[in-house]
């Protein structure tokens, strides 16, 4: 029978703790039993706690009953041992622990728990589905990576506060239930018990309550807050997520980027990273035209070339036909590509055809000619030029793309990757930092036929792009950044609209009628009109920080309880269905869905 923890059981050390300098001493440990081995009578148990394991010994000369109750033990369960630690000889010890070198020899047994056959062993989940893990997250967080993981992130949020502290921010709840203000994902929503037919929405972000925090005069302030987004989930999505959130007042965006790095230097110095000592700064237009994308991975040197203009004259219709249609021709080269077999390269064009490319063309450099592939189009002025442009030498591969630029930039910025990966043009420990700024204010919604803003209604348009507005908004610059770590965006901001006359050009630009704009953003553009200082701010998406600080490669793997990627929980079984009563307080009725 399990027995009650008391004081006679306190644990005097963790299971990871004891070294060689302890032997001798008389120690009382608690934890799960993470193995079991019987030796020709000895009992060697791993007992394991969050901070490690320790080798514990039961010898049948010592005490026989206690040794017949230790050879009950089964993995998982839960044990409080005394005993006395010994050197384990030089024969047995064990590197790979930092306990390797010692073992308790135990003079006293209490089960305080057993467990049933658990479903998968925490240390050999090799074969296991995540589904699995997540069923039974209780046990897949006794693995020593998951607690190694947590831990980690619980440094990583008190490095934050610790920066943020000694620059005088002042950490400030915003609301969970708040009013819905449709601007980009959907919006969760809670149906209110005492206003009925009404809901709350679980918020998106804090936007709206900390650019109201400014206007209070809080002048710095900061959170490590739960965001809530309705949206089609991917490995590094979640629909609770959790974010550094940050906002200041009469600051520029150098401050924030400024605040921002020595927050980042701190996170990395915490986790043994490397962390720059500049940041490196592009331009939206920079990051698109070089690497295709505005979340560069800077780990490798495989730019793009925008060539347009010198196989404008060549005969490839593919290529004309796109330039006569508005579109470009880009491409990249790739040092020692010529080596790719013809079987490789339609693999590639397979996968850039996952982005919507309809071929890829290409050549090879060989003996300073070039061979194979569009090469036959290509005479010998625009070879020179290529050359030139790409730098390409023999045994080299260009590879081109011509249609729409958004599907060139997209299509050749995945195959940029992917031959960064499979090339090993960078190291598992590679980190390669970068700030993107000078992003579009707004963008051309063509299925509407409107504008949308590529950021948020809030983000304040570059000053000398104001009058563009209304002239050419496709030109305007914002004042927003994002700040990216090997080709993943790990949080964006801006410098806020704090003039209500500019805040309504912007809602005009955007189609939002003064009505609706007040009937959504109403108490925000109130307080606007009451003396809103110029303020900026950023978010970091903490759950992608922990990620890439620890190499994982799902947001699932550093967060306690997460969502499988169609937002279901398998440990509780949210969501579920309510029963009938409680949807009559709510005034609610379920209508079901029409049969697919």
């Amino acid at each position: 029978m399990a027995k009650s923890y008391d004081e006679s059981l306190k644990r005097t050390h963790d299971c990871g703790r004891l070294r060689a300098a302890d032997v001798g001493a008389r120690v009382c440990l608690c934890g799960w039993v993470r193995s079991y081995r019987d030796h020709g009578g000895i009992i060697f148990i791993d007992l394991r706690d969050r901070e490690g394991i320790t080798q514990i010994v039961f010898d049948p000369s010592e005490d026989a009953d206690r040794h017949e109750l230790a050879g009950q033990l089964r993995n998982e369960w839960v044990i409080s041992i005394s005993g006395t630690v010994r050197p384990r000889g030089e024969d047995r010890i064990n590197p790979k622990l930092p306990t390797g070198e010692i073992e308790v020899i135990v003079d006293d047994l209490v089960i305080l728990n057993k467990s049933q056959t658990v479903p998968f062993e925490p240390d050999a989940t090799e074969n296991v589905s995540e589904e699995m893990r997540l069923r039974y997250r209780y046990v897949d967080l006794r693995r020593s990576e998951m607690t190694h993981n947590l831990r980690l992130r619980h440094r990583i949020c008190r490095a934050m506060r610790s920066v943020l502290d000694e620059r005088d921010f002042v950490e400030v709840e915003t609301p969970f239930l708040t009013k819905s203000t449709p601007e980009g994902a959907r919006d969760f929503l809670v149906p209110s018990r005492l206003q009925q037919a009404c809901f709350y929405a679980l918020p998106q972000s804090p936007q709206l309550f900390k650019q109201i925090l400014m206007v209070s005069g809080l002048d710095k302030y900061y959170q490590i807050v739960r965001c809530f987004r309705d949206e089609d989930l991917r490995a590094d999505r979640q629909p609770e997520f959790t974010q550094l959130d940050v906002e200041m007042s009469f600051v520029t965006e150098a401050d924030v980027m400024d605040l921002t790095n020595a927050i980042l230097g701190e996170i990395c110095g915490v986790c043994e990273k490397p962390f720059p000592g500049d940041v490196p700064v592009l331009t939206y237009a920079e990051a698109m035209d070089r690497y295709g994308c505005d979340r560069p991975d800077m780990r490798f040197e495989l730019f793009l070339r925008d060539v347009s203009e010198i196989v404008a004259g060549c005969p490839f219709k593919v290529f004309t036909g796109a330039i006569s249609a508005g579109g470009i021709v880009k491409g990249l080269c790739v040092p020692g590509g010529a080596k790719f077999t013809r079987k490789e390269i339609d693999a590639f064009a397979s996968f850039v055809g996952e982005y919507g490319a309809k071929g890829l063309a290409w050549c090879k450099v060989e003996s300073g000619e070039f061979a194979g592939g569009v090469a036959k189009f290509l005479d010998t002025p625009i070879r020179e030029k290529l050359l030139k442009t790409f730098s390409a030498g023999d045994g080299d591969i260009l590879f081109f793309l011509a249609d729409s630029t958004d599907t060139v930039n997209k299509s050749l910025a995945a195959l940029r990757c992917r031959l960064g990966e499979e090339l090993k043009l960078f190291g598992p420990d590679d980190f390669a930092w970068c700030w993107v700024t000078d992003f579009p204010l707004a963008e051309w919604n063509e299925d509407q036929q409107r504008w949308d803003s590529l950021h948020h209604p809030f983000t304040a348009p570059k000053p000398e792009d104001v009058e563009k507005l209304t002239s050419d908004p496709g030109s305007a610059k914002s004042r927003a950044y994002d700040v990216v770590l090997n080709g993943v965006e790990l949080g964006g901001g801006s410098i806020r609209i704090h003039s209500p006359q500019i805040q309504k050009q912007i809602f005009s630009l955007l189609a939002i009628s003064e009505e609706d704009a007040q009937g959504r953003f109403g108490f925000l553009l109130d307080a606007l009109r009451f003396g809103a200082p110029p303020h900026g701010g950023i978010a970091l998406g903490l759950d992608r920080v922990v990620m890439m600080m620890v190499g994982a490669t799902s947001l699932r793997d550093v967060i306690a309880f997460p969502k499988t990627q169609r937002g279901f929980c398998p440990l509780t079984g949210a969501p579920a269905e309510v029963e009938d009563k409680q949807l009559a307080e709510l005034d609610l009725k379920i209508i079901a869905p029409p049969q697919k």
